[in-house]
């Protein structure tokens, strides 16, 4: 496939390539090049002219609650644990029942689909047939995407609340079953958090992560009574961070911990170590008044971080508005600490594509050999009006939105998973 357009992408951080006019060669899921010229051995084929579009690297989003997209949006006068009881542990509980739960999640997977992400880690709920039906209908819907199911055996509703055995049992089930029978949907454990894990879970998760070498998601340090919670609970740990490695919850380079505001340096550097990528989510922080994470520090510190929506804690599934967000956030940062350089909008570009694809795979850059993901954007008819450049073409896309006609994962072309509903 030869696609031509306007092509952008952030292959480093910090680094910004623009091919205007440019020549993209796939073959398979897989790039070959992306070219100024197309290359003579490639003048016969059929070329895909998207004219003066916008083509970028589709989003990955390492961080959002599937169940949870029906309340986007909502309860954000309380913060992180109160907004819990209210309303994220009353809405998961009707998960049991499988036809809510296959209609939430293609309405979930269209949702992603429409904001241009295509791929994800998901949290899904404690109930192992929902679980595996949104795996199923991730590998159907021609989206990439990690999912787990939800392990929580303490500190939760009685109707929530797993017996551990039983629990750990399903996983297993669900992760041998998903090698078998799926291709591109992969299971990633899943402990709620600390506070909703007993020892005997979270043990019993670690071996597993041994076992089957598998991906972790979790989160660290969101709130400040979360992390003061987990003190209480292992006063024999010194930091919340130490809890997971203990445990073996920390499995280096395959660890994904959501948004690790509050932590120590020491914390800082075990993460560094264990390289761990934390996805910061500015939305969901701002929303439930959890705290900035220091995003620019962390960096500068070689800690591996992406950008995430949290949905629902972050109100919309819109990797764009995840972005802007991001941006303006450090902005704020940097009004109180004017020595902490903000970031600009293409390093956030970046932990939003290829910084938080790498976790996935060859992913999130245009660069040969990576797995083709991709949108094309084209500019609104109140933007074609001016003159613009690609990137300031991509300015606008993320802060003021724009058309998205395609979007390309593992190098095929995607149409809406389940238009019927």
């Amino acid at each position: 496939m030869i696609l031509k357009g306007n092509f952008l992408h952030t292959p480093t951080f910090g680094t910004v390539e623009v091919h205007r006019g440019g020549w993209l060669v796939t073959q398979g899921e897989r790039i070959v090049g992306l070219y100024d010229a197309l290359p003579e051995e490639y003048r016969d084929q059929p070329v895909m002219d998207w004219g003066d579009s916008l083509i970028i690297p589709a989003f990955h989003d390492l961080h959002i609650h599937a169940p949870q997209i029906v309340n986007r949006g909502i309860g954000y006068d309380e913060q992180l644990l109160p907004w819990l009881e209210q309303y994220t542990f009353p809405t998961e509980a009707r998960f049991s029942d499988l036809d809510f739960a296959t209609r939430v999640w293609k309405a979930f997977l269209n949702r992603l689909w429409e904001s241009g992400t295509m791929g994800f880690a998901a949290f899904a709920t404690v109930h192992k047939q929902a679980a595996w039906r949104l795996m199923e209908l991730t590998e159907a819907s021609g989206l990439r995407g990690l999912v787990g199911k939800v392990n929580m055996d303490r500190n939760a509703p009685d109707c929530l609340r797993e017996d551990t055995q039983a629990s750990l049992a399903d996983t297993e089930e669900l992760i041998c079953r998903s090698r078998e029978e799926l291709k591109r949907t992969k299971y990633i454990l899943t402990p709620r958090f600390v506070p909703s894990t007993t020892e005997q879970m979270m043990d019993g998760l670690g071996q597993l992560a041994q076992r089957y070498q598998l991906p972790v998601q979790s989160h660290l340090s969101e709130n400040r009574g979360e992390v003061e919670w987990v003190a209480k609970l292992h006063p024999d740990i010194p930091t919340y961070t130490q809890v997971y490695e203990h445990f073996g919850l920390l499995p280096r380079g395959r660890t994904i911990m959501a948004h690790a505001i509050h932590l120590t340096q020491q914390e800082k550097e075990l993460l560094r170590e264990k390289e761990v990528i934390l996805a910061h989510c500015p939305l969901s922080n701002l929303n439930l008044s959890s705290g900035i994470m220091p995003l620019r520090d962390d960096l500068e510190r070689g800690l591996r971080c992406c950008v995430a929506s949290d949905v629902a804690g972050g109100n919309t599934a819109q990797m764009a508005r995840t972005v802007t967000a991001t941006v303006q956030l450090s902005k704020v940062r940097w009004m109180q600490r004017p020595k902490e350089t903000p970031l600009s909008l293409g390093e956030a570009f970046y932990l939003a594509t290829r910084g938080s694809g790498e976790f996935l795979g060859d992913v999130g850059a245009f660069l040969p050999g990576f797995q083709f993901d991709a949108l094309v954007i084209r500019p609104t008819a109140l933007d074609a009006l001016m003159e613009r450049s690609p990137y300031e073409r991509l300015e606008q896309f993320l802060y003021d939105g724009g058309e998205i006609v395609q979007r390309y994962c593992g190098g095929k072309a995607v149409e809406k998973p389940f238009p019927e509903i």
